[in-house]
């Protein structure tokens, strides 16, 4: 069995910090980075295949959109069992992309889930079951989020969900301040250092750009989406379903 790679990008002083990407370095710890960074990831995914399935009707696509290296459609192809289905993974980091496609043949999924390397935004979105987005709206540019959530709208059948991960930060100062507090605490407590922390948060300056939960809520509401509801929070990361 091969060793899990433990993230230590952050872990020495850098003379400068880049701005935060999906490059190979990343891909070579991601598992480890976003367990020890992203609060119950694992529930979360394992509970959106979960969703994904019961939702999931014959002749649809199911889109992971920011797909990473795959965490959500390995999970999917599990809970599916022996069920015929269809997955179209996107995600525009190269290293992620050849990294899935390694795990798809290995696995022998690669007929069911199809993997392309290309900006979300210009992905031919339609006959959707189920969208998925796990930590991706975040990384798009403010401007372009309220239009890609409409297609995701239009994307999907009557019925079909969707099913989005975000961090968040609160509008009011006090408590933003506070859910930022306790969620250093749990890198802490994972084990990352202070220095870790701080130059990770500096490289995210500006590339990762969090939302209000009220802003998500008023976009997908603004989208179509009538039956919204947040099925998972922890301090400032949330999970939400949409219901078209």
């Amino acid at each position: 069995m091969k060793e899990k790679k433990t993230d230590k990008i952050y872990f020495s002083p850098l003379d400068q910090i880049a701005p935060f990407e999906f490059d190979e370095n990343v891909v070579n710890v991601f598992d480890d980075m976003i367990n020890r960074s992203v609060p119950f990831y694992g529930e979360i995914v394992r509970r959106q295949a979960q969703l994904a399935a019961h939702f999931y009707m014959n002749n649809t696509v199911i889109f992971d959109l920011g797909c990473s290296h795959g965490n959500f459609g390995i999970a999917l192809a599990s809970e599916m069992g022996q069920r015929d289905f269809r997955i179209k993974a996107i995600d525009n980091s190269e290293p992620m992309v050849i990294k899935y496609r390694d795990r798809l043949s290995k696995s022998g999924l690669s007929e069911k889930i199809s993997v392309e390397c290309s900006d979300i935004r210009d992905s031919d979105l339609k006959n959707a079951s189920a969208v998925v987005m796990n930590l991706t709206l975040q990384f798009l540019p403010v401007a372009d989020r309220s239009d890609f959530i409409k297609r995701i709208h239009e994307a999907l059948i009557p019925g079909g969900i969707f099913l989005i991960t975000e961090k968040i930060h609160h509008k009011d100062e006090f408590l933003d301040d506070l859910e930022q507090v306790f969620y250093y605490r749990f890198k802490k407590e994972n084990g990352y250092s202070e220095l870790e922390i701080s130059q990770k948060r500096e490289a995210l300056e500006n590339v990762l750009v969090p939302d209000t939960l009220e802003q998500h809520m008023a976009r997908f509401e603004a989208a179509g989406f009538k039956n919204i509801a947040i099925w998972h929070k922890w301090f400032n990361f949330c999970s939400f379903i949409c219901v078209k």
